[in-house]
């Protein structure tokens, strides 16, 4: 059997094919480490540090921050994203293990396995403290030794204390629970530097499995893992860092945050876990990663993009059982990646539009407003949608007011309620009409086929016929010689119009 390739899904490799296609910036000069937020905020590129810090760190970040990005590393494009992911999903692959891991190359344990000595900075400017932001955590569940893989961050404490995010509800906080319960500590690891399609599988909701599976899905291919050196949990052998260690069975007793959240405002200080580091590892060339969160330019960020892909999958899978025909499905990064979405279908029967918001409004997706569209609409365009919503919507007959929703604690509009409003937008042409002329959309003209004539008389004398059709039947490209023949025909009190626009001979009418 051959080896396993612990270069093919490298962060590092991910980030030079960036580089090479233009979609990363490379900042070759050093940078202090609080300088680093002002050059990611609302970057539309990812960007490589080659010197952070005094320690002339490389760094990376936003490498997520777009959906063209997070499609190259399926190698897919940007609208066959959610279908190559729900294809990918659908074969996962168990992973391999390896012995010798370049994630362990350089091995740090107890004094020497120093957080402080990682290039983690400030991203926003009331944060508790800096956060490493792009770290995938890796616990095991009790019992079926299956392994959950999550993603979220890890505000910074010490050389070798740090708070962790475990509000919302999660696998890990459930494993947590019960450990704490047991007053036993939870051996856990987060890998910083991972592929994007290892963060994807993070935030995808999955049937109960190991969870590895499914990074070796969206790879297309096992991924290769490595016991760690100081606990019992397996982690990617190829991510540029691991940090190994425990949570506190004390429960939720650190004060975390505040922190700038992914709906773009501040979330204010929580009690959490503590985490305990017990070793580092990393490649001897590892590059650290941090990912973009919150701010006012939320479409260019890691976390509004990653979120997107939880959402749509969610809301595709609630589409597939409500309607006959969904087409497609966006969830707006401008929005955080969840709060808008926008949905497309082909209705069979009268309802189906209404069918396909309740059933977004009652997933997974946790989305509030939702927008159905039909078919000829393409939810990725603003500028079709912005169409659609101004002309196809009546505010009295087509929208859809609910309330008592489960909601995010994080959405600021819900003023500390628990539960929450969601609206639905019918913006679809009325059951029956999508072809009758008045929803007809304007096009360029375009010349048919037809039976060649010499006259616009001898056209009219077989059928009826609209300007570009008697242009086909004589065979013009032009157009003005067309409009003197009708003024003839005018002239001789020969011509008429049907209610359709058709021209007509009188004497056929």
């Amino acid at each position: 059997m051959p080896a396993a390739d612990t270069e093919r899904f490298r962060l590092r490799r991910f980030v030079d094919r960036l580089v090479q296609m233009g979609e990363c910036e490379v900042h070759d000069k050093p940078i202090d480490l609080i300088d680093v937020a002002r050059v990611l905020d609302g970057n539309p590129h990812a960007v490589l540090f080659t010197a952070a810090g005094p320690e002339k760190a490389e760094l990376t970040g936003n490498v997520m921050g777009s959906r063209r990005r997070l499609a190259l590393a399926l190698e897919t494009d940007e609208r066959g994203l959610l279908a190559t992911l729900q294809a990918r999903l659908r074969e996962p692959h168990a992973p391999v293990k390896v012995e010798d891991a370049p994630v362990q190359e350089v091995v740090r344990k107890g004094d020497e396995a120093d957080l402080c000595a990682l290039p983690v900075h400030l991203q926003h400017g009331e944060d508790g403290a800096p956060y490493i932001s792009a770290s995938l955590d890796f616990a095991l569940f009790p019992g079926s030794g299956f392994t959950n893989v999550g993603c979220r961050r890890i505000m910074l404490r010490g050389p070798r204390h740090a708070g962790i995010d475990l509000i919302a509800p999660s696998d890990l906080r459930a494993i947590y629970l019960e450990a704490a319960a047991r007053k036993e500590p939870l051996p856990v690891a987060y890998a910083v530097g991972s592929h994007p399609a290892d963060f994807m599988a993070a935030v995808t909701a999955t049937p109960p499995m190991d969870e590895l599976q499914i990074i070796g899905a969206l790879r297309g291919e096992p991924v290769p893992i490595v016991k760690c050196v100081t606990n019992d949990v397996w982690v990617p052998a190829d991510a540029e860092y691991v940090l190994e260690g425990y949570l506190d069975p004390k429960g939720h007793t650190e004060p975390e945050g505040p922190y700038g959240e992914y709906v773009g405002y501040y979330g204010v200080v929580k009690r959490n876990p503590v985490f305990h580091v017990t070793a580092i590892t990393h490649r001897k060339d590892a590059l650290f990663q941090t990912a973009t969160i919150g701010g006012r330019y939320l479409a260019r960020t890691d976390t509004a993009q990653l979120t997107t892909m939880k959402t749509e999958t969610a809301a595709w899978a609630a589409l597939q059982t409500a309607v006959r025909e969904p087409v497609a499905v966006f969830a707006t990064p401008s929005s955080g990646g969840m709060y808008n979405i926008r949905v497309s279908l082909t209705q069979r029967v009268p309802g189906e539009a209404r069918n396909a918001i309740a059933a977004v409004f009652g997933s997974m997706a946790e989305a509030k407003h939702v927008f159905a569209f039909d078919a000829d609409i393409d939810v990725f365009s603003d500028e079709q949608v912005d169409w659609a919503l101004a002309t196809r919507f009546q505010g009295d007959r087509d929208l859809i007011v609910a309330s008592g929703f489960r909601a995010v604690p994080l959405d600021p509009s819900l003023g500390g309620a628990r539960s929450g409003a969601k609206v639905g937008f019918d913006c679809t042409i009325p059951f029956g009409k999508t072809n009758a002329f008045e929803w007809a959309v304007p096009a360029a003209p375009a010349l048919a086929d037809r039976a060649q004539h010499k006259t616009v008389a001898d056209a009219l004398a077989d059928a009826p016929a609209s300007f570009v059709e008697l242009m086909a039947a004589l065979g013009s490209r032009d157009g003005r010689d067309i409009v003197r023949a009708l003024d003839s025909l005018y002239a001789a009190d020969r011509l008429s119009r049907l209610d359709n626009g058709r021209y007509v001979l009188k004497d056929e009418k």
